[in-house]
């Protein structure tokens, strides 16, 4: 019977492990997390179950490295958390499992609903794939040997969540430990195999061979099976044009003389991975030749159709199209006309609205899809007068970031003088720049990832 590793989560740029996360409501996320371990914890063990509490003073690559230095077959790592918005009113428990792994999604929807019947109070929002967050990717699920997980309890910033979370501990704490027995004691567990830190693998470990599929041809050698995660060589990431050299997370794992990496990691990559069951195949798709870097270039064209954008927008987001219903059209029209990519511009604005939901400083009266800022020390950032003027300022923004170009349309960029032309071409420049946040390139372009995915482009 395998183990379990669980990990009180806090905030994500700590520098010595002291970050208190988020911080509502006279708590903070580090407070009421590691109380609720504190209540799992035993709550595992009495199911006769072995336990590993992580310290709570470590960074989280040192969370990861400690769990990795202990973790052996069929083990089990889940690290819990609180989420926080701008407005008050989101709530509900989430769950985030690595993507393209079907295993892993069953246990997640195995933990959310154990978690909901002992506190039915508490909405669910589901089991999503770690790509769903801003970034792209959680690296405790994918930089975790064995199956691992990321478990947001509810919104501190709610105060009917922070209620539950506070008055409804133990519950939660019933509701996570029965779903851990129920696949440790039943064999449910990560998977049959370990994975090796890189420094070779021990004799006695076996992996499954698995098919390897690339742009619909099959690939003459197999890949691993390990963990339940597929493998590749990495004579084949080289053929894809994957340069990994700088890439210190991507995971390394030496068997029979062959170096194999992680497969979905290659996402962050440009490429398209997903699992045939049936087949035992990992496939793989490179759009380098579909869409020759726009996914990086603020100037070019987009890959979409009107209709694409459409149908992710609904996705992500149901009512996101009842108030403003032209809004693929406009990027698509406006950003064309300036040659700037409509697809970046799209995927910036479903990153500052939260997909049209708005919710924080910017109300949806203003129109300003992207948080453009005004001038003279207003109040408020900006405010134009329809959906299309406010796209059109948005896309002035961007191709002053990214091009000494002049502008074909009348200026409605308030901020347009202000920037030095041509200092940010590429989405990551972005950062610091539009945002004070440092990785806001890295969430828009995992928004486009995302996009290109769910149009089958990548």
């Amino acid at each position: 019977m395998g183990r379990i590793f669980i990990a009180a989560g806090h905030g994500s740029s700590e520098v010595n492990g002291s970050d208190s996360g988020i911080v509502a409501g006279g708590t903070t996320e580090a407070q009421e997390m590691i109380l609720l371990r504190d209540q799992i914890v035993p709550e595992v063990r009495s199911r006769s179950i072995e336990v590993f509490s992580v310290p709570d003073d470590l960074t989280l690559p040192q969370t990861i490295n400690w769990i990795n230095s202990r973790a052996r077959n069929g083990d089990t790592a889940i690290q819990i958390r609180a989420d926080a918005y701008g407005n008050p009113d989101v709530r509900g428990a989430t769950i985030y499992y690595i993507t393209n792994n079907p295993e892993r999604k069953t246990q997640a929807e195995q933990i959310l609903l154990a978690l909901l019947r002992r506190v039915p109070q508490l909405p669910t929002r589901g089991a999503k794939p770690d790509t769903t967050t801003s970034v792209g990717r959680l690296a405790f699920c994918r930089d975790i040997i064995i199956s691992s997980m990321v478990l947001e309890v509810g919104f501190l910033t709610n105060p009917d969540d922070r209620q539950l979370i506070q008055t409804r501990r133990r519950d939660m704490a019933l509701g996570i430990a029965d779903a851990i027995a129920s696949w440790l004691q039943g064999g449910g567990t990560g998977g049959s195999t370990g994975g090796s830190t890189g420094g070779g693998t021990t004799p006695e470990t076996t992996y499954s061979p698995i098919n390897i599929s690339i742009n619909n041809q099959v690939y003459g050698e197999k890949g691993l099976l390990i963990n339940n995660n597929a493998y590749i060589p990495i004579d084949l990431v080289d053929r894809l044009g994957v340069k990994l050299s700088n890439a210190t997370n991507i995971r390394r794992v030496s068997y029979r003389g062959v170096v194999y990496v992680k497969a979905i990691e290659l996402r962050d990559f440009n490429v398209s991975v997903s699992w045939d069951s049936a087949t035992q195949t990992v496939i793989l798709r490179s759009i380098l030749q579909i869409c020759a870097g726009d996914i990086d270039q603020l100037m070019g064209r987009g890959n979409t159709s009107e209709v694409q954008l459409m149908m992710f927008l609904k996705a992500n987001n149901e009512n996101a199209l009842s108030q403003f219903p032209d809004l693929p059209k406009l990027y698509r029209e406006e950003a064309t006309i300036e040659g700037v990519n409509y697809d970046i511009a799209f995927g910036q604005m479903c990153l500052e609205t939260g997909f049209l939901r708005f919710g924080g400083d910017v109300k949806i009266s203003q129109n300003n899809f992207a948080g453009l800022g005004s001038i003279g020390g207003e109040t408020e950032s900006g405010t134009f007068p329809s959906a299309r003027i406010g796209v059109r300022a948005q896309i002035q923004h961007l191709k002053a970031y990214a091009s000494q170009e002049p502008i074909v349309q009348e200026l409605v960029d308030p901020r347009f003088r202000f920037v030095t032309r041509g200092i940010a071409p590429l989405v990551e420049q972005l950062s610091g720049r539009w945002s004070a946040d440092l990785g806001y390139g890295t969430k828009i372009k995992s928004i486009v990832r995302r996009l290109y995915e769910s149009a089958s482009l990548l």
